[in-house]
């Protein structure tokens, strides 16, 4: 995954969701829940590459920080819960979805939980 548009599309892949641009700045797309309305994907191009920033539990913040050079302490947002992944082509797409997955369950309401499966 290194496109604007693979990401988004998959992020639209996931239940209840929908693409907005609420900065009126096309380089700026956050993926929301329908319900609560609450983003888990702010995707934008960013030094000649696309970033999404995922929120993150802080016990595996750490460990995507360490594990791969292109996931960094947030853009822009809180660096306790939050993450940017680089899309340079240096991450597996499964950990990719692995970490979209993780911010999507984090800012779901226990009401959209359930019935919810892992894609």
């Amino acid at each position: 995954m290194k496109e604007r548009q693979d990401a988004i599309a998959y992020c639209l892949t996931l239940p209840e969701v929908y693409e907005d641009y609420p900065f009126h700045d096309p380089n700026w797309c956050v993926i929301r829940h329908r319900e609560n309305k609450k983003v888990f994907a702010w995707i934008f191009e960013r030094e000649g590459h696309i970033w999404i920033n995922v929120k993150c539990d802080p016990e595996w913040r750490e460990v995507w920080r360490s594990t791969y050079a292109s996931v960094q302490p947030a853009y822009h947002l809180n660096k306790t819960w939050w993450n940017s992944i680089i899309l340079d082509g240096s991450i597996p797409e499964e950990e990719i979805r692995r970490m979209i997955w993780e911010s999507y369950d984090l800012t779901i309401t226990e009401r959209e939980k359930g019935g919810k499966k892992k894609q």
